[in-house]
């Protein structure tokens, strides 16, 4: 069964990840000089934020789903422009991704450590 909220879904804004980061890029105000240095700083900070709130999640018993949204968002715009800095479009991560996924799966690594399982 369809619900409310599956429709309200397909009226949404649907994105590409590569019109994601070229829309992102106008945001992106920083020195050319710190290129890869700030995004990549900004993305662990924003990632910190996203277990700031999952920890309070731990300790207060509820979590604040759209707080954590947002910050998944930040997330998200730091690994943009940093993809793009590197230049990389998001796409391009995402597929080398899966495709690394894929491999630890069919080999049997997906658990385990190390970068190279």
């Amino acid at each position: 069964m369809i619900t409310l909220e599956d429709m309200e879904g397909f009226f949404r804004e649907s994105m590409e990840l590569d019109e994601y980061q070229k829309r992102a890029e106008s945001f992106a105000v920083y020195p050319k000089q710190y290129s890869t240095i700030y995004p990549s700083l900004g993305l662990v900070g924003e990632a910190g934020e996203v277990a700031e709130k999952v920890k309070k999640w731990l300790r207060d018993g509820y979590i604040e789903k759209e707080e954590v949204a947002k910050e998944l968002g930040d997330v998200l715009w730091y690994l943009a422009v940093l993809s793009r800095d590197l230049g990389y479009p998001l796409s391009d991560i995402a597929r080398m991704n899966l495709d690394k996924l894929s491999s630890r799966k069919k080999r049997g690594k997906l658990k385990g450590s190390g970068d190279n399982r």
